[in-house]
């Protein structure tokens, strides 16, 4: 099997951070609300483009309403850059939504991808939370692949945590918690069960799962590979050398710090936020050519086609 990786980034605004937060979307000022368009998908174009690599962006259906942002994506597309569905209203109950509600958000996102020029092949999840009526609907539309597993142990007990605290404080958080099934997920690509989208299956999609450490399932993400020591990202990087696919996954908000504006409640929030962006992207720019050592980075889209027939 050839070895494959792929850089995906969920283009998530602030205002879902702030659902996240339990704080007022009222704080974000147009230039924040704008700053995915005007500053974080100009900075992942030129790493990519440094990195010599193709890349996958997941897009908010609604979000094309921000400033700045379809313009962004048409130059992105432009670029070699796969436009992939991440949900029309980015509502993380999702997933708990009727078969029929599922259906009509993910393809008003369809269709509103579809209008850029766009054939949408792939998607991911708000939250990363699948079920069956929603992993159905994926199908349905046609779609090669999912992305929305993400078996990662230590992600799932820090986001309880924090869901519980933001309870107490009364802010509660708009996300939701996963059933505890992803946790025993394939941590490399399969074919799900459409009935228990976390066990192999017959579905005619692959699912091609986030990146976590084998053992530890520690998750290998931008937050993870931007903020951790690095004697640690680098460590961790090097159990994941043996898997097929590589599916190292980041958000726009992996590139941006406080300076760009971002209002001081959510950054005290997001502690990401506060280290430079400079830095970030060194980091990053560094991971993309490790990337590039020993496999051939591809589309999450490539990916799919190439590992379908052996999944």
């Amino acid at each position: 099997m050839e070895r494959l990786a792929s850089i995906s980034v969920d283009l998530d605004s602030l205002p879902h951070y702030c659902r996240i937060q339990g704080l007022s979307e009222q704080l974000l000022d147009d230039d924040a609300r704008g700053l995915v368009a005007s500053k974080a998908i100009p900075r992942f174009l030129e790493l990519f483009a440094q990195a010599g690599t193709s890349a996958t962006f997941f897009v908010i259906g609604e979000d094309l309403a921000l400033p700045g942002l379809r313009e962004a994506l048409l130059a992105s597309s432009r670029a070699g850059v796969e436009l992939a569905n991440h949900s029309f209203a980015h509502d993380y109950g999702l997933s708990r939504l009727a078969p029929e509600a599922i259906a009509s958000d993910l393809k008003r996102a369809d269709a509103a991808l579809r209008e850029l020029g766009v054939l949408p092949k792939g998607f991911r999840a708000p939250g990363y939370t699948l079920s069956p009526r929603l992993l159905r609907a994926v199908e349905n539309l046609g779609y090669t692949y999912d992305s929305s597993t993400y078996p990662a142990v230590p992600y799932y007990l820090a986001k309880a945590g924090v869901m519980a605290a933001l309870e107490v404080l009364r802010r509660p958080s708009r996300s939701i918690l996963d059933s505890p099934r992803v946790l025993l997920a394939p941590t490399g690509p399969y074919r799900p069960s459409l009935s228990a989208p976390y066990r192999p299956g017959l579905a005619r999609l692959v699912e091609l799962p986030m990146a976590v450490a084998p053992f530890t399932r520690l998750p290998f993400i931008g937050t993870f590979a931007t903020v951790a020591p690095w004697l640690l990202v680098e460590a961790t990087f090097r159990t994941l050398r043996a898997q097929a696919h590589f599916n190292f996954e980041l958000h726009a908000i992996d590139v941006l710090d406080e300076s760009d504006g971002i209002p001081a409640q959510l950054v005290a929030q997001q502690r990401d936020l506060k280290i430079k962006a400079s830095q970030k992207v060194r980091r990053l720019a560094t991971l993309f050519s490790w990337l590039g050592e020993d496999r051939q980075r591809v589309t999450l889209a490539e990916a799919a086609h190439r590992l379908a027939p052996l999944v």
